[in-house]
């Protein structure tokens, strides 16, 4: 078996700065889903790990979420694709080993899936990302989209000896040609 785990929003899904707060507001960016049926096509499980603290600011509540994620899944299968599972962490407060850029959301997927994160995949469009993956000794890899152009103009240090790719399509590309 071979894992991947995703960011949502900025990664599989257009972000927002005032929060993905509905299922309407939902919008893949283009070519991802096909991305994650490429990656399912060629071995990988695909888990998303994703701070939602919209739901700590009230901003949308944990039905609402489910929506979200229900379109999401949805929208995958619909181009053949397959998300295993979702783990979101609430949480607005930042000690929360559970909210990247602590470890604990990426750590608990291995935990669950009895599968070790070295060497595996976790993509990512900030810095938070980048630091949790680093934490897990999982592999950081960075895309443009999202807030991804923005973290490599202000955060060039952290970025550092991580592979940047302009989405996830080309990341899908990149993985299934190094495994074919």
């Amino acid at each position: 078996m071979k894992l991947i785990i995703l960011d949502r929003d900025g990664v599989i899904n257009e972000d927002s700065d005032a929060y993905i707060k509905s299922p309407d507001e939902w919008t893949p960016v283009p070519g991802s889903l096909e991305a994650i049926a490429r990656l399912n096509h060629n071995g990988y499980r695909v888990v998303v790990a994703t701070n939602q603290s919209g739901v700590g600011r009230g901003l949308f509540d944990l039905e609402t979420l489910n929506q979200i994620h229900k379109k999401m899944y949805r929208m995958a299968q619909e181009v053949g694709g397959l998300i295993d599972a979702v783990f979101f962490c609430p949480d607005v407060d930042e000690a929360n080993p559970y909210r990247k850029p602590n470890p604990g959301m990426l750590l608990e997927i291995s935990r669950r899936l009895k599968f070790s994160l070295q060497g595996v995949p976790v993509v990512g469009d900030s810095v938070r990302d980048i630091r949790a993956t680093r934490a897990a000794n999982a592999w950081p890899l960075l895309v443009r989209t999202g807030k991804g152009a923005r973290t490599l103009d202000q955060e060039a240090e952290s970025c550092a000896n991580v592979l940047v790719f302009d989405d996830l399509a080309a990341i899908a590309d990149y993985l299934t040609k190094t495994t074919d």
